[in-house]
């Protein structure tokens, strides 16, 4: 009997030495967008650093919260002066969107120690004169709708532009991350805009 005993837990050693903790699946070290992304075993993660932002990840930033603001700016009219239900829907859209994305943006300032940056905004594409916003301002009804579709029609394509242009030069992911919810959302909101436009 007790050699029995011996066997079986000889055995039971036996499975135990066979059996081993299946290897850590290797992780993926952060790059560039767009570029290559090496793996590494996982006891050498703690050694991975993302690349900090560099000047396309910055300016960005910076003055697509100005761009966004000013989108906010002609939602405010449309709730008084279109006419268009659906124009008042896309802007109120437009509204509750953008805010929490400016929001996002200035927390990510605020993590790289950019606060107060504003960047060169002259360049930007797609934003509308002082003279522009005055005439929207003023319109009502139908000339407003038209006016308020053209306008964000052209500003939202300027930050498609900005977009797709940061995801090439830039190479912080957050900044790519926050680029994709631009470049899905607002093509998005064009073609909604551009369906209704020929109908008002």
């Amino acid at each position: 009997m007790r050699s029995g005993v011996v066997v079986i837990a000889a055995a039971f050693a036996l499975l135990a030495g066979c059996t081993s903790a299946p290897e850590p699946a290797p992780l993926i070290a952060p790059d560039t967008p767009g570029g290559s992304a090496p793996t590494v075993a996982p006891s050498d993660a703690s050694g991975v650093v993302p690349p900090p932002p560099n000047d396309a990840d910055r300016d960005y930033v910076s003055m697509m919260i100005v761009h966004h603001e000013q989108a906010l700016a002609m939602t405010r009219f449309a709730p008084e002066r279109a006419q268009n239900e659906t124009v008042k829907g896309l802007a109120e859209r437009i509204r509750y969107s953008q805010e929490p994305e400016i929001g996002a943006m200035k927390q990510w300032q605020r993590a790289n120690n950019m606060v107060g940056s504003h960047g060169d905004h002259g360049s930007m594409p797609g934003m509308a004169t002082q003279d522009q916003l005055n005439a929207l301002g003023a319109a009502r009804g139908k000339d407003f709708d038209r006016m308020f579709l053209e306008l964000m029609i052209k500003h939202h394509e300027g930050a498609l532009k900005m977009a797709t242009d940061v995801r090439g030069a830039g190479r912080n992911v957050q900044v790519e991350e926050m680029a994709d919810d631009v470049i899905a959302t607002q093509t998005d909101e064009i073609n909604r805009m551009k369906a209704l436009l020929p109908t008002l």
